[in-house]
């Protein structure tokens, strides 16, 4: 690959590249088109991890998203400064931007995921799969599109979000430049490959990340017909989301009460080898000494931590720059860490599983969200295949006109349009509907009438 074709000003839906004069640069304006946008600002009421706060402000995914673009920011400004320090590419102009790509693709990254964080597109996954949805199997026919109902995945339907033409609305969706929307496909290669857990794109827009490939010329990777390499970009967008949510998780739970201060400081401490970083841990401890409030201590902790992580970060990826624009590199940034670093990452994840992702604040939420979208499902599935019912009349009016697809569209687009709805709701919106359709709360409105 050649930063000369990774890195196009030209739009989905558009046939030429953008080179008009403007205040803002062509990924500076993909930034802003996403932070305007009413996708964006849904997720200021999506799960993150934990339950949508009360007094005690934890992180929702719009929170998170923020974060992670403030980070990647930095992680592409570092990548620039090397590339042009050591002549690694002089045929564009546009590295100088790789800060502001990075960080309008960090932005972009989750907004395809579904209400209630990651059990959303499990319980999405769960309900064709052996739900109520299996019986819909031989109306789709398609095996290919089948494997995008069964193993529903919020990355493939970020990049549907971001360039689908929805009806009445522009062509090429969000319109923006290639190389932000190939930033986000972490798994460039459709759903039902062998072998693959994840995948970055449904069928349905199979033929658009293939053009995209072609333009930025992003190759297939040799032994695998249908997988692409990624493209360099995402190695910076997924540091940046790994880096956050395993630091800012440890800081919620600490909020929350679920991990005390003791056992934070243990684990964000590790990331500072003692006897190499001694100028590190008396300055964070003469910092201590000042600030006593134990929730801005932790806070400074993970502000050092998250600064020592991209530099690390930085470093791996411009050692292995080569191999990554040869497609050779395989796995995340955050995995090549040594040290002290690399430990106390995993002491991180293992006891985000022991202890954060199984307290019962978040299994009552992944409880819940299982309950109210295999409901939703159930309702509105029939509803978009049985139009003509009187009960689907009913409710097909909540569906919003973009997304409602020709009466004798296929079935398997069908089923989708329930998909978008239902996976662009906010938590509290599927809430409310679901309350609403199952008649909860009736009484309740009837007394106050």
């Amino acid at each position: 690959m050649d930063w000369s074709k990774l890195l196009s000003t030209k739009r989905t839906g558009q046939e030429t590249s953008n080179t008009g004069h403007h205040d803002r640069t062509q990924f500076q304006r993909d930034y802003d088109r996403l932070i305007f946008s009413s996708p964006f600002r849904r997720m200021q009421d999506k799960t993150q991890v934990f339950p949508l706060p009360g007094s005690i402000f934890v992180h929702n995914r719009l929170t998170h998203s923020l974060e992670v673009a403030s980070v990647g920011r930095s992680l592409g400004n570092n990548v620039a400064r090397f590339l042009i320090r050591n002549g690694k590419t002089t045929a564009t102009p546009l590295v100088e931007e790789l800060g502001a790509v990075t960080a309008a693709a960090c932005l972009a990254h989750d907004m395809g995921n579904p209400p209630f964080g990651h059990s959303g597109e499990k319980a999405i996954s769960q309900f064709f799969k052996s739900g109520a949805g299996k019986s819909l199997e031989t109306l789709v026919a398609n095996t290919d599109v089948w494997n995008d109902f069964i193993d529903f995945e919020g990355n493939a339907n970020a990049l549907r979000l971001l360039t689908r033409q929805f009806a009445g609305r522009r062509k090429g969706g969000f319109a923006l430049t290639y190389t932000t929307v190939a930033s986000i496909v972490k798994y460039p290669y459709a759903s039902g490959i062998e072998s693959m857990k994840k995948y970055g794109f449904f069928q349905s827009e199979k033929e658009a990340y293939y053009n995209i490939a072609r333009e930025l010329n992003i190759p297939e990777v040799s032994d695998r017909q249908g997988v692409f390499c990624r493209h360099p970009l995402v190695y910076l967008v997924e540091a940046a989301d790994d880096i956050c949510y395993q630091i800012m998780d440890i800081e919620d739970a600490h909020k929350l009460g679920i991990l005390s201060t003791e056992e934070t400081r243990s684990l964000l401490f590790a990331f500072f080898d003692k006897k190499t970083e001694q100028k590190q841990y008396k300055r964070i401890n003469s910092v201590f000494s000042e600030v006593t409030d134990t929730n801005e201590q932790i806070a400074y902790l993970r502000a050092n931590i998250i600064g020592k992580l991209v530099d690390l970060c930085t470093g791996i990826f411009c050692d292995n720059h080569d191999a990554i624009l040869e497609g050779d590199f395989n796995q995340p940034l955050i995995k090549s860490l040594e040290g002290a670093p690399s430990q106390a990452i995993q002491r991180c994840i293992e006891t985000g599983y022991s202890k954060i992702y199984k307290h019962p604040a978040v299994v009552e939420i992944e409880i819940s969200g299982f309950k109210i979208i295999d409901s939703l499902l159930n309702e509105f599935t029939r509803a978009v295949l049985h139009p003509n019912d009187h009960y689907s009349g009913l409710l097909l009016p909540f569906i919003p006109a973009q997304l409602r697809v020709h009466a004798n569209a296929p079935v398997g687009e069908k089923l989708q349009t329930a998909l978008d709805f239902i996976s662009g709701m906010t938590d509290i919106y599927a809430l409310d509907l679901f309350r609403k359709i199952n008649g909860i709360g009736l009484a309740d409105k009837r007394m106050k009438v």
